[in-house]
């Protein structure tokens, strides 16, 4: 009953909003379903996408039989966004609604993350100037050029393990955005952002902050249709482009194993996370790398009697490769290598997989099919020993609009 009072209200704000005008609102279908005011004083922006994966596990290397299966919808979210009052004064709006989406999971068990997390983002932007964006709320940080890009521009299933590791996620609290030429075709993009430090949707925080900061650099021009936050040439860039970044990341007194996210810790850590990549596209050809590395103050582990939890210390680089033709077929290869620090050789094991994927795009990345097969090997680096060495498979399809 609430849910559809709430509902019944939201329709009434909105029908008040664009129908009390003394024109018709306009709609637009650009991307999404868009509708505005005839004095442009208010504009709505929705979207919405899903991920539906079957994924096969083998039970090792050399017996290729199936040990788990995974099928289910993997994201499902919807998206508002548009501006108020003035096209300054801008607003983003992201919820998630699948299971697998809401960090509702023993992984992610925290006292500052005690039930599902239907909320992505949620912030307000303010442009006072076209090189100058400042903003407030939940979002993403600038961290690592896989988080930065959308888990729906991915050209495989998913993240890399190295971004499973180290990557920064969401966080709550001030963004500051700021672009500029050097000539006609140089740019460069600083991005900064000082929040919390204890992941979306915390239901409080400590006495330490987090500091975030992300330089990138298109010495040729910008990418085409925004193709520096997607993955694979899809556009086919005409010219030659490069993407060069790096960044680093200051969480004081975390509280969770990977700052914003995973497990509370026994006792609060400060780490620092550096990371640098780069982005080649031409002609349907693409290259990108990234490098990722955290530090801890002190010793990363953290101790409650015979309970041990410590922060992700270590580094990693992940690598892909990848051709798309002009049916909007593409073929790609990935490597990725986590390796932790000295410290952590007991409790975590190096992790390397190589994959190969094949994707079909239908209406660029908003529609598409995907399959991928990847080979996953565990090491334990204090023996030497190899552990989990398997093969799974993936076929995911994403639709949105």
């Amino acid at each position: 009953m609430k849910k559809t009072i709430i509902c019944l209200l939201l329709s009434v704000l909105f029908t008040n909003a664009f129908y009390s005008q003394d024109k018709t609102p306009t709609v637009s279908f650009k991307n999404g379903i868009g509708i505005s005011t005839p004095d442009s004083s208010y504009s709505i922006n929705m979207r919405f996408r899903m991920q539906n994966r079957f994924m096969m596990t083998t039970v090792s290397d050399e017996d290729l039989s199936p040990n788990s299966w995974e099928a289910r919808v993997r994201r499902c979210r919807l998206t508002f966004y548009g501006h108020m009052y003035n096209p300054k004064l801008t607003y983003y709006l992201q919820l998630s609604f699948s299971r697998g989406d809401m960090d509702w999971s023993m992984a992610d068990a925290s006292v500052n993350n005690t039930s599902p997390n239907v909320v992505r983002d949620a912030i307000i932007f303010y442009k006072p100037t076209k090189h100058l964006q400042l903003g407030f709320g939940q979002g993403k940080l600038p961290g690592n050029r896989q988080r930065v890009n959308s888990s729906g521009t991915l050209q495989f299933y998913d993240r890399s393990p190295v971004n499973a590791n180290f990557t920064l996620d969401r966080d709550f609290g001030f963004f500051a955005n700021y672009s500029f030429k050097i000539g006609s075709t140089f740019k460069t993009i600083l991005k900064t952002a000082i929040t919390s430090g204890e992941g979306r949707n915390s239901v409080g925080s400590n006495s330490g902050l987090a500091y975030t900061g992300r330089l990138e650099l298109l010495p040729l021009g910008d990418f085409t249709d925004g193709g520096d936050y997607f993955e694979g040439d899809v556009a086919r860039e005409e010219k030659p482009k490069i993407s060069l970044a790096g960044g680093y990341h200051l969480n004081d007194m975390a509280v969770r194993t990977q700052g914003q996210l995973g497990k509370d810790l026994y006792a609060a850590r400060s780490y620092s996370t550096y990371f640098a990549d780069f982005l080649v596209k031409y002609k349907g050809f693409a290259l990108t790398a990234e490098y990722m590395r955290r530090d801890t103050d002190k010793n990363p582990i953290t101790k409650s009697g015979s309970n041990t939890r410590f922060i992700v210390d270590g580094d990693g680089i992940n690598t892909q490769i990848s051709y798309c033709f002009k049916s909007r077929w593409e073929i790609a290869a990935r490597h990725s290598l986590v390796t932790p620090q000295n410290e952590l050789y007991s409790l975590m094991n190096q992790n390397e997989q190589y994959g190969l994927g094949v994707t079909k795009y239908i209406m660029k990345h908003k529609v598409k099919a995907q399959f991928n097969v990847f080979y996953n090997r565990d090491r334990k680096l204090s023996d030497q020993t190899d552990h989990n060495k398997n093969l799974f498979g993936v076929f995911q399809v994403e639709l949105g609009i």
